[in-house]
């Protein structure tokens, strides 16, 4: 997971999320149970003696023999500490044949490869033993699923797929966490694209920075700041390396406290994720609205003109560098909210607040 990609993450930063390429499947396999689950539901469905139950973190795995799946697959299903499902992996030691699903193959050719590496352990038929996997990427709104295809055209067999919300997409993703299954697994040359960029930071960072987003954008609920913030919290203690990571989990955990009204908090957290990583667009506006709700608008209108600067395009910065001029500069507040409506035209997500900046602009011109 490409961590710019995932830096959307208040309601004052959030922009709409690109469209992922089609999703449609013909292929059911996520049947008993799914992401959001709670663990002890799964485990009432599946009240099996052979359940293997291994720890993933500070989570748990329940894996499901080949023997008891419907499917014909190595099921393994994936929880928090909160017992919440995050994910599961659906491994085809022998490869599924896709002959029977044109829906999904259809889906398939229409994707882009993620990743193509050498399925050494794989028992596919091949001269060599070195099986050729694709790893394609699609989904929807909040979840991400990923297939390892092997074979072109009608030769296609299904190796592994991975269901995941999006915030644990990087830990679920078949290659390279999942292939060693197989028995190995090694990425062709100049063929891997950007799956390791994780790879040195501590899986219980992670984890829990997983963790933190899934409660604080309300993936499977209503929005849990207080979780998000104790999660936050837990994956800087655990150790980040890159300052990238460290200055984000700073910012995410200033926007959790903002959300429990803990505002000083908040804006302890977001400078100091300045400090770690300055220049930040996103962290500028929302330490922008919290400079606003603490009545320090001087330091809002400083910061909130630097996140513009930075990112002239940025149509919720301008919005709240709008907000930040009205009582002292009506020219330049209604020239701001102007900009905002030119660059959210036509997209359906800023509707209401299209409707609330068109009052806003008449009055301010009265």
């Amino acid at each position: 997971m490409c961590l710019c990609s995932a830096l959307l993450l208040s309601a004052c930063a959030e922009s709409p999320r690109n469209p992922l390429p089609p999703s449609a499947s013909d292929l059911t396999l996520l049947t008993t149970a799914h992401p959001c689950d709670r663990k002890d539901t799964f485990l009432q469905r599946h009240p099996l003696t052979s359940l293997k139950r291994t720890v993933w973190g500070s989570g748990e795995e329940l894996q499901i023999p080949v023997s008891e799946s419907t499917h014909g697959a190595e099921e393994s299903y994936f929880f928090d500490e909160d017992g919440l499902m995050v994910g599961a992996v659906f491994i085809f030691r022998n490869g599924l044949s896709l002959k029977p699903y044109p829906v999904l193959r259809r889906t398939i050719s229409q994707l882009k490869p993620d990743t193509e590496f050498y399925l050494s352990g794989a028992s596919l038929a091949d001269h060599e033993n070195l099986n050729s996997g694709t790893l394609y990427l699609t989904g929807d709104e909040k979840s991400t699923t990923q297939y390892v295809i092997s074979g072109e055209g009608s030769s296609q067999t299904l190796v592994m797929v991975s269901f995941s919300i999006d915030p644990y997409v990087s830990l679920l993703s078949p290659y390279p966490e999942f292939v060693s299954r197989l028995g190995g697994g090694r990425a062709r040359d100049g063929l891997i694209a950007g799956k390791k960029k994780d790879a040195k930071e501590p899986f219980p960072s992670l984890q829990q920075f997983a963790r933190g987003q899934t409660a604080q954008l309300g993936y499977c609920d209503s929005k849990e700041y207080e979780k998000a913030a104790e999660a936050y919290r837990k994956a800087l203690s655990l150790g980040f390396t890159d300052k990238v990571w460290i200055a984000e989990a700073h910012h995410r955990l200033g926007v959790a406290l903002e959300g429990q009204g803990q505002l000083n908090q908040a804006r302890e957290e977001m400078e100091e994720s300045l400090t770690v990583r300055p220049n930040t667009p996103e962290v500028l506006n929302n330490l922008g609205t919290v400079y606003l709700k603490l009545k320090q608008r001087d330091k809002a209108v400083k910061v909130l003109e630097k996140a513009v600067l930075l990112r002239p395009n940025y149509p919720l910065a301008r919005y709240n560098l709008a907000e930040s001029y009205e009582e002292t500069n009506t020219k330049r507040a209604i020239g701001e909210y102007e900009t905002y409506l030119a660059l959210v035209e036509g997209i359906p997500e800023e509707a209401e607040r299209m409707a609330q900046v068109k009052e806003r602009v008449k009055a301010l011109r009265r």
